[in-house]
C-alpha cells in the first residue's frame, strides 16, 4: 500500500514538473494555448465521470459566454466556451447510446421527447433540399447540442430536485453579473435609450435576446421566492436577484419583453381557474380568425399611432403598436412580409433551415423597405420563431413549433392541475410562464439558435417533464 502511494505521489510530481517545462516553453514560443492542458484535462474527466457538473458549468458560463462573431475581425458563428463544449457532450452521448449506457430509456418515451423528435426530423429532411445544405446541417447540429445536453441529459440529471434549482440559481448568479455590466455602462449615457440597444455587448449581441433572457427568469424568480422551504441567505439572494432582474428589464428598452411578461401574468389567470388549455386554444383562434377578418381596420387604427421608440418609457410603451413611422416596427414588417413570399415560393419543403437571412434581400418590397433595411439582406433572420421556420422549412416547419407549444402547454396545465405538493406546482408555473414569455417574445424575435436563449429554453422544458417523471409520487407520497 505504501509503495503504492510512493509511485502515485512520484507520478504526481513527474506529471507537474512535465506540464511545468511545458508551460515555460509554450510561453517562450508564445503558444499560450499549452496552458489550457489542465482545463481540458478536467473538461475530459468531468464528462467521463462528473457530466452532471460538466453541463451545470456550461449553463454558469451561458451568460457569460462570447459569440466570435460579435468580436472584430473573426467571423466564427460559435460562443466559447459553450458551444465547443457542448459539440464534445454531443458526441459523448452519440457513443454512450451506441454503447446502450445512456439516459433513462422513459425520457426517451416521454410525449415531449416524440414531439421534439417529429421537429428534428423534418429539420433534417428539409436540411437535405436545402439552398445550401451545409449551412442548413450547421444549424441542426448546433440544435442538436443544445437539445441534448438541455432537454435529455438535463432531464436525466433533474432527478434530483437539487440540481434543478442549482441549473437556475447558477445561470442567474452570472446573469446579474451581466445585468449589473449593462446598467454600469449605461449609466455612463445616462440611460439613453440609443445606448439600451448595445450596453450589453458583447456578452449579449443586442437589447432584443438580453431582454428577452430576462424575461425568461423573471416568472422562475418570482416561483422561487414563494417556495416554503428556502434557507434566509437564498431568501435574500433571490430577492436582490428579483431587483437587479426588474431593473435590467426597464433599462433594456425591450417592448418585446415587457410584452412577453404581460402575457405570462395573463395566463397566469387561468392556471389558476383551472380553465380547460382547449378552452383557451379555441379562444385564441377565434380571436385571430377575427383579427385576420378584419385586418385592414385594425391596420387603420394601428396606422393612427404615431408614437415612436423613446428614451421616456411611458412613450416607448406606446410605441408598441405604432406601424406607421418606427422604424424598428416597420422593418418587422418587412422581414414578416419576406417570409410569407420565401414560403409561397416553396410552401412544402421551404428554403432550408438557417437559410432565410441568406435569400431574403430581393424578396423585400419598396414599399416595405425602411431607413434600417439593406439592399444585401445582410441583416439577420426572420425576426419570428412561428415566420422564421414557415419560410425555410414549410409548412410543417410552423406546425412543428405550434405542436410543441401545445404539447408544452398541455403539460404544465396538467401537472399544475393534479399536483398537490405546492412548492412543486409554483415550480411549474415558474418554468411554464417563463416559456411562455419566450413563445410571446417569438412572435417578434427568434433566438433559439443562441445559447443564451436554448438554455433556459430546454431547461425548462426538461424541468417539467422531470417532475411528470420523477417527482409527482413524491408529491403524492407528501401530501398522504
Amino acid at each position: 500500500m505504501e509503495l503504492a502511494n510512493i509511485i502515485s505521489k512520484r507520478a504526481l510530481y513527474f506529471l507537474s514538473a512535465f506540464f511545468i517545462a511545458l508551460a515555460g516553453i509554450g510561453v517562450y514560443l508564445e503558444h499560450y494555448v499549452v496552458l489550457l492542458i489542465p482545463a481540458m484535462i478536467t473538461v475530459v474527466w468531468a464528462a467521463a465521470f462528473k457530466l452532471d457538473y460538466l453541463i451545470l458549468f456550461i449553463v454558469f458560463c451561458t451568460p457569460l459566454s462570447l459569440n466570435l462573431d460579435n468580436l472584430d475581425g473573426i467571423n466564427i458563428g460559435m460562443s466559447l466556451p459553450t458551444e465547443p463544449l457542448l459539440f464534445g457532450v454531443l458526441i459523448l452521448f452519440i457513443f454512450k447510446v451506441i454503447s446502450g449506457k445512456s439516459i433513462d430509456t422513459a425520457i426517451y418515451k416521454h410525449p415531449i421527447s416524440y414531439y421534439i423528435y417529429a421537429y428534428l426530423t423534418w429539420m433534417t429532411i428539409t436540411c437535405i433540399s436545402s439552398e445550401a445544405p451545409i449551412i442548413s446541417v450547421k444549424l441542426l447540429l448546433t440544435r442538436l447540442w443544445f437539445i441534448v445536453a438541455f432537454y435529455f441529459i438535463m432531464t436525466h440529471i433533474f432527478r434530483d430536485i437539487k440540481k434543478m434549482k442549482s441549473y437556475v440559481y447558477l445561470f442567474l448568479f452570472t446573469l446579474v453579473v451581466v445585468i449589473i455590466y449593462a446598467v454600469t455602462r449605461h449609466a455612463e449615457f445616462k440611460f439613453s435609450k440609443d445606448a439600451a440597444h448595445w450596453v450589453m455587448e458583447p456578452l449579449f449581441k443586442d437589447h432584443t435576446i438580453y431582454g428577452a433572457v430576462l424575461a425568461f427568469y423573471f416568472p422562475m424568480v418570482i416561483a422561487l421566492l414563494l417556495q416554503q422551504k428556502l434557507s434566509g441567505a437564498i431568501r435574500i439572494f433571490l430577492t436582490l436577484v428579483f431587483i437587479v432582474l426588474t431593473v435590467g428589464l426597464i433599462l433594456s428598452f425591450t417592448r418585446a419583453a415587457w410584452v412577453s411578461i404581460l402575457a405570462a401574468a395573463l395566463m397566469l389567470i387561468p392556471l389558476l381557474l383551472r380553465v380547460p388549455l382547449q378552452f383557451i386554444v379555441i379562444v385564441l383562434f377565434i380571436g385571430g380568425f377575427i383579427a385576420a377578418s378584419n385586418w385592414e381596420n385594425l391596420k387603420i387604427q394601428l396606422e393612427g399611432n404615431k408614437q415612436e421608440s423613446s428614451s421616456n418609457l411611458d412613450e416607448h410603451v406606446q410605441s408598441i403598436s405604432n406601424v406607421s413611422s418606427d422604424a424598428s416596427n416597420l422593418e418587422r414588417v418587412n422581414r414578416w412580409n419576406c417570409a410569407i413570399e420565401l414560403f409561397k415560393k416553396r410552401p412544402v419543403f421551404g428554403w432550408g433551415p438557417g437559410i432565410y437571412q441568406f435569400v431574403y434581400a430581393p424578396f423585400q418590397r419598396a414599399k416595405d423597405k425602411t431607413i434600417i433595411s439593406t439592399n444585401q439582406g445582410d441583416g439577420g433572420n426572420a425576426h419570428s420563431e412561428y415566420l422564421g421556420p414557415l419560410a425555410e422549412q414549410g409548412v410543417l416547419g410552423l406546425v412543428m413549433v405550434i405542436a410543441l407549444l401545445y404539447g408544452i402547454s398541455q403539460l404544465a396545465f396538467r401537472l399544475f392541475y393534479t399536483l398537490t405538493n405546492r412548492d412543486l406546482k409554483i415550480l411549474v408555473a415558474g418554468a411554464y410562464l417563463g416559456l411562455i414569455t419566450y413563445f410571446v417574445h417569438g412572435v417578434l424575435n427568434n433566438f433559439l439558435d443562441s445559447d443564451k436563449a436554448s438554455v433556459p429554453f430546454w431547461g425548462f422544458t426538461a424541468m417539467l417533464v422531470a417532475i411528470d417523471l420523477y417527482h409527482k409520487k413524491t408529491s403524492a407520497e407528501q401530501s398522504a
